[in-house]
């Protein structure tokens, strides 16, 4: 999962893949559609799909002549798993440092 996992958060950390995944989530769509508001060739948008694709977000179908992208949020899912354990973490220093504070703030009145 490791791998697949790095694969995932390279894809993400881009803002056109991001916006490629957010008109995804919305349904599929031929690939000359999610390509329409980039200011970019369509074969920018291509090697961008490409990314998304070796990440395993988005599976590409052909029918005839036409591209027919779809989302597949599954790695997502990996992703909000991992980070999740992180959050727990974070949580509890946070509980932690907001104690502190309160526990000086206490002292000094």
């Amino acid at each position: 999962m490791a791998s697949n996992l790095d694969h995932v958060i390279v894809a993400i950390s881009d803002p056109t893949r991001r916006a490629i995944i957010t008109r995804l989530a919305l349904g599929p769509a031929r690939i000359s559609d999610v390509a329409a508001p980039f200011s970019m060739s369509l074969t920018g948008v291509c090697k961008h799909v490409r990314v998304l694709e070796r990440a395993g977000l988005v599976r590409r179908t052909h029918h005839g002549r036409e591209n027919t992208l779809e989302l597949s949020a599954e790695p997502l899912r990996d992703v909000a798993r991992w980070i999740s354990r992180y959050e727990r973490l974070w949580n509890a220093r946070l509980d932690r440092l907001q104690g502190f504070f309160a526990a000086k703030q206490d002292k000094s009145q």
